[in-house]
């Protein structure tokens, strides 16, 4: 395994220099600024969340390897970019099930690990369904379909609950996830876009996954908040 192969995956990129993808390094600090606010508002909850305090921790380990990927663009810098991404969302979930759901630790550890193995076995199932590359149709966006249909799936699983009737955080995980659909559009059609725009889509997909970032922290502050 060469650890410094080049990695080529934007539309932006023109060269193999630092600064060949300006747009995919800049939009990064959208990551740095929901960490920033998902920080304050989890410090601001009554204890402080400690969960929503280290989620807000990884969405700006996030912003940073995906920097260093679309700087260096090297295969060391790719994988600083999407294990960060994976943590979070398994973190998510595993809180998640036992924040919303009220599900037993042990439930909540044999979902997630279910969920893990979904994540590794999806991508070669399509393909061997489809006798094509789907990743490569997809520019690698069908690795997050697994989150896309959790994010739903956990907000269909509270519906018609009293707690959820009052708090509303089903709906608002639907919302979420609505977002996190156009964003996953956006990194889709990157390559695609190319001869349109000269930067593609993917900046895009940085400011509104950001977003949906901080927007999932602040929901399972706000329900924590209103449940104790």
């Amino acid at each position: 395994m060469d650890w410094f192969e080049p990695v080529r995956a934007y539309c932006e990129r023109s060269g193999p220099g630092f600064w060949d993808e300006p747009a995919n390094a800049v939009t990064n600090g959208a990551f740095l600024l929901a960490a920033a606010a998902a920080s304050y508002r989890a410090r601001a909850a009554e204890p402080p969340d400690r969960a929503g305090l280290g989620l807000a921790g990884l969405i700006a380990v996030v912003g940073i390897g995906s920097f260093l990927f679309h700087t260096l663009a090297v295969y060391w810098a790719m994988l600083a970019d999407v294990i960060p991404i994976a943590l979070f969302i398994y973190a998510y979930l595993a809180l998640a099930l036992h924040r919303y759901l009220r599900l037993a630790p042990t439930r909540v550890a044999a979902a997630t690990a279910g969920f893990a193995l979904l994540g590794f076995a999806l991508t070669p199932m399509l393909d061997g369904l489809t006798g094509a590359r789907v990743s490569n149709l997809t520019n690698g966006s069908i690795d997050y379909l697994p989150a896309l249909l959790a994010l739903f799936g956990v907000a269909w699983a509270t519906k018609g609950s009293a707690e959820e009737r009052f708090l509303g955080t089903g709906r608002r995980l639907a919302g979420i996830g609505a977002l996190f659909l156009i964003s996953l559009a956006a990194r889709t059609a990157d390559p695609v876009a190319c001869p349109v725009l000269p930067f593609g889509t993917h900046p895009l997909w940085h400011v509104l996954n950001a977003v949906v970032l901080y927007a999932l922290v602040a929901t399972a502050v706000r329900h924590r908040e209103a449940t104790g």
